[in-house]
């Protein structure tokens, strides 16, 4: 298979109904953050959609939670990429690059507020008017494991924070 031909699922076509949406000041993917740690400070808000608010309820009792987004910029997925912080080629699976055969970004960003059905959030590094596709709370007790290998990416660790996203993958 050709790592950017359209690839097509063998099984049911799933659909995800949009929760609401992130708002940040990234409107360009070039020179935005490429994960939370490298966005610290950099604040956004979350719009959650009126039928879904009821579903705040007690959210605001976490200090950080787990945004699952569509990385709506995303036009062609690609299943070898060269992530922002190598310079050699990977498998998407064995990299967070954004042109994921299934165009989903995850981020834990610190909630600093609830108020009706808007989120005051720290940390963002996803693109301003990014579909929401759910929220989760963070939980150290479930969400957090020591890690004992980390592949490719033992070579480059501690360069995160201060790496900015290029056109790569525009």
């Amino acid at each position: 298979m050709v790592a950017d031909a359209p690839i097509k699922a063998k099984h049911m076509d799933i659909t995800f109904q949009p929760v609401g949406v992130i708002r940040t000041p990234f409107n360009n993917i070039k020179g935005m953050p490429i994960q939370p740690t490298g966005a610290v400070g950099i604040c956004g808000t979350v719009e959650v959609y009126e039928p879904f608010v009821p579903g705040l309820q007690d959210l605001d009792g976490f200090s950080h939670v787990i945004l699952l987004y569509h990385l709506h910029k995303v036009e062609s997925p690609s299943l070898i990429v060269t992530p922002f912080l190598d310079s050699k080629e990977h498998g998407i699976f064995a990299t967070r690059a954004p042109k994921r055969p299934n165009a989903i970004g995850f981020s834990i960003v610190k909630l600093n507020g609830v108020d009706g059905g808007m989120l005051q959030i720290e940390n963002v590094d996803m693109l301003n008017e990014s579909p929401l596709i759910d929220i989760k709370p963070y939980l150290p007790e479930f969400d957090q494991f020591p890690a004992d290998r980390l592949g490719w990416y033992e070579a480059v660790q501690g360069k995160v924070k201060k790496h900015r996203s290029d056109n790569r993958f525009c």
